[in-house]
């Protein structure tokens, strides 16, 4: 026990191995901090900043942010919490978003964080950037969804460690690419792992659309994040 780390989010106090992230302690203790480009078994990034939480004064992603002993953080405080309601809606108005007619909704984490935030009408005017669609032998590359989080950058890969999907361009015309050779290479498998890897409707495997009906889907049944909280 002496070498457990102490530490308290919003006045609850837990306890954390030695290198653990603010989010996994905080997971490991039932409490939820939102994540959207984070992924179990990916080394973090921290792009997307929806895991946000304020310690201090100073604003960390708790998704790369070691938690250390005393730490005091504070996660679901009104300022946070409008901090993250703010990027998810800059998410949604940045790309072409149509929830009803995508194969993700109901298994999509934007959309249920949107859900969890009870946003309905963003606050920021929508964009809507002109984003082609790209087709690949077995997946079709949505654009218009693509939130840069770089899961597939990071998780998907080749038997021999070559990635197939990589950042191109920066800023504005940040967009993923696709090693065309590599992709049509691409197993079955590899194909549906990097379906579930993205957490919005951008990789989408063909010939296999809405064999889960809508309704019965992940977050048709229980909204993001209860998992953790309901976790003793």
């Amino acid at each position: 026990m002496s070498d457990k780390i102490k530490f308290t989010v919003d006045g609850q106090e837990g306890l954390a191995e030695p290198g653990q992230t603010i989010y996994e302690a905080a997971k490991a203790n039932g409490i939820y901090i939102p994540v959207l480009c984070h992924f179990e078994g990916l080394k973090p990034v921290g792009s997307c900043r929806i895991c946000s939480v304020k310690s201090n004064g100073r604003w960390m992603a708790s998704c790369t942010q070691p938690v250390t002993q005393g730490m005091i953080i504070e996660n679901m405080t009104p300022e946070v919490e409008e901090y993250r309601k703010a990027l998810i809606e800059m998410l949604f108005v940045e790309g072409n978003h149509f929830c009803p007619a995508c194969e993700k909704s109901g298994n999509c984490e934007l959309q249920a964080l949107a859900y969890r935030y009870q946003i309905m009408v963003p606050r920021f005017p929508y964009l809507f950037p002109k984003r082609e669609i790209e087709a690949f032998p077995k997946f079709l590359l949505e654009h218009n969804r693509c939130v840069q989080c770089q899961r597939c950058v990071r998780g998907v890969q080749t038997e021999d460690g070559q990635k197939i999907f990589a950042l191109h361009e920066r800023s504005n015309n940040l967009r993923i690419n696709v090693d065309r050779q590599l992709a049509t290479e691409m197993s079955n498998e590899q194909v549906q792992q990097a379906m579930d890897i993205c957490p919005v409707g951008a990789i989408l495997k063909k010939e296999a659309g809405f064999r889960i009906p809508i309704g019965k889907r992940k977050f048709d049944y229980r909204p993001i994040g209860s998992e953790i909280e309901e976790k003793e």
